[in-house]
């Protein structure tokens, strides 16, 4: 494997698991330093410890200023600098209807999605301002940052809002030497559900919707973390503000057409749910 990453130190927020503990060993085995972040503090020790290279744990609330400040200062105290950002950590959240939806649930999923990415892109500007050095800025975003859907809607919100994020930390970078993109994972197995049980849309139900992607299957953390390592490299020097989807396809489905799917599902459990909700409107 080309060691595309030699002397680079890499920060990967939400890389106890998942996308970001994927990308944290492809940032590794390229030859980065990495400091794996994570709200799990065990989960985070266990994935920088298997790292073939050097690697520091930290524990962190991503939503929290000073926690923000504290892995980037652990970061420079142990390494010097920081070169390269992958900020993923996040919350899937509530599954609640609309009218169903507690604020606090809301703010708790922007806390950590939303807010936690725009600490992190402040904290790296202030890194590299620091440093004198440009460097680059990957953000997971997600399908659900460029499709609509009645459900998850504090998820959905909330990456909706880390592409403006992107976009706006691109333009004020671009002049600095410092390039900020995004990934847009679609269906990959990971963590994120745990917890979720049942319900329609979480987790245990992939497979089948996988099914219908135009690959027909879903992704793997280590696809994901393949297109973040791209974009964190010089082989991207030129891409900024980009959101590169990771999806097998699913964003760009024409879903009015017979050749994307329509007609090959039955609407009448969701029309169902909404005329429940007009009753008891009623």
């Amino acid at each position: 494997m080309h060691r595309r990453f030699e002397d680079r130190v890499a920060v990967v927020t939400g890389a106890g698991s998942g996308i970001g503990a994927a990308t944290a060993r492809r940032l590794s085995a390229e030859g980065a330093s990495v400091v794996v972040v994570d709200l799990a503090g065990d989960a985070a020790r266990h994935v920088a410890a298997a790292l073939p290279g050097p690697a520091l744990a930290v524990q962190a609330d991503v939503s929290r200023e000073e926690d923000t400040e504290a892995y980037l200062a652990s970061a420079v105290d142990r390494f010097g600098r920081v070169d390269l950002h992958h900020l993923n950590a996040g919350v899937i959240g509530t599954f609640d209807r609309l009218p169903d939806i507690a604020i606090e649930d809301f703010d708790r999923v922007v806390a950590v999605n939303l807010r936690g990415v725009f600490l992190g892109v402040r904290g790296a500007f202030r890194r590299y301002a620091a440093q004198g050095s440009g460097g680059a800025i990957v953000i997971t975003a997600s399908i659900a940052s460029l499709r609509g859907s009645h459900d998850l809607l504090p998820y959905e919100s909330s990456k909706h809002g880390v592409l403006g994020v992107m976009r706006g930390a691109a333009m004020y970078g671009g002049p600095q030497g410092v390039r900020v993109n995004a990934v847009a994972p679609g269906l990959v197995p990971t963590g994120l559900f745990a917890g979720s049980g049942g319900v329609s849309g979480a987790g245990d139900d992939l497979a089948r919707r996988g099914a219908t992607v135009p690959q027909r299957r879903t992704g793997t953390p280590e696809e994901v973390a393949a297109a973040v390592t791209y974009l964190l490299s010089d082989d991207a020097s030129y891409v900024n503000g980009e959101v590169l989807s990771v999806d097998g396809g699913s964003a760009w489905v024409n879903t009015v057409r017979p050749g994307g799917g329509a007609g090959a599902w039955d609407p009448g459990p969701v029309d169902a749910a909404a005329r429940v909700i007009v009753e008891r409107a009623r």
